[in-house]
C-alpha cells in the first residue's frame, strides 16, 4: 500500500488500523474550481492525488483530501492566525460537515467516494479562540482545528466517522482495499 500524503495524522490512522504502507506524497494544485461544490472538490483532489503517484502493478495507492464545510463555504487550512480565528468564530456554536474524498487505485481499478461527518462545536469565547490560535495547532488543519488535539475541548458531538474528521475514514479504506484485492 502507498499513502499519497505527507499527513502524519493519515499515517497514524492507517498504522493504528494495521495497514502496512509506504509514503509517496502527491503534489497537486488544491485550488477549488469556480462553482465547484465541496463534495466534487474533495473527490476531484483525491482522484488527482491518487493519479499523481507512480505505482508498481502490485501496489494500491490511498489518496485523500479533507475539508470543513459550513453553510456551503469550504474552510480549508487557514492562511494566518487571523484567518484561523475567523474560521473558529464561524464554527462556534454551529454544526458543520467534514468531507473527505478518498480514492484507492490498483492497476486499472479505482474506488473513489466521499465520507461525511457532522460535527457540533460548543460556543467559543474570544479568549478560548485566542488561546487556541496561540497554540499553533489550527495552522495546518482544515477548518482551523484538530479534533484529536486541543480542539477536542470544543466538540459537543459528532455524527459519523471520527477518523474522517481526523483526515481519513478508515472504514472506507478497508472496504475499498477488499474491493480492489
Amino acid at each position: 500500500m502507498v499513502l499519497a500524503s505527507r499527513s502524519p495524522r493519515r499515517a497514524e490512522l492507517l498504522r493504528a488500523a494495521g495497514f502496512d504502507f509506504v509514503v509517496r506524497a502527491a503534489d497537486v494544485d488544491e485550488t477549488p474550481r469556480q462553482n465547484e461544490n465541496p463534495r466534487d472538490y474533495v473527490l476531484r483532489l483525491a482522484i488527482e492525488k491518487a493519479s499523481a503517484v507512480e505505482l508498481r502493478d502490485d501496489e494500491i495507492v490511498v489518496a485523500a483530501d479533507t475539508t470543513v464545510v459550513l453553510g456551503g463555504e469550504v474552510m480549508g487550512k487557514p492562511v494566518d492566525a487571523s484567518d484561523a480565528a475567523r474560521m473558529l468564530r464561524a464554527l462556534s456554536g454551529q454544526r458543520h460537515e467534514v468531507l473527505t474524498g478518498v480514492c484507492l487505485k490498483r492497476g486499472s481499478l479505482t474506488h473513489a467516494e466521499v465520507a461525511s461527518t457532522s460535527v457540533w462545536f460548543a460556543p467559543l469565547t474570544e479568549d478560548r479562540i485566542e488561546w487556541y490560535v496561540r497554540s499553533g495547532e489550527p495552522m495546518d488543519k482544515a477548518g482551523a482545528y484538530a479534533i484529536q488535539g486541543l480542539a477536542s475541548r470544543f466538540i459537543d458531538r459528532i455524527d459519523g466517522s471520527y477518523a474522517n474528521v481526523v483526515g481519513l475514514p478508515i472504514s472506507v479504506v478497508a472496504r475499498a482495499v477488499l474491493a480492489l484485492a
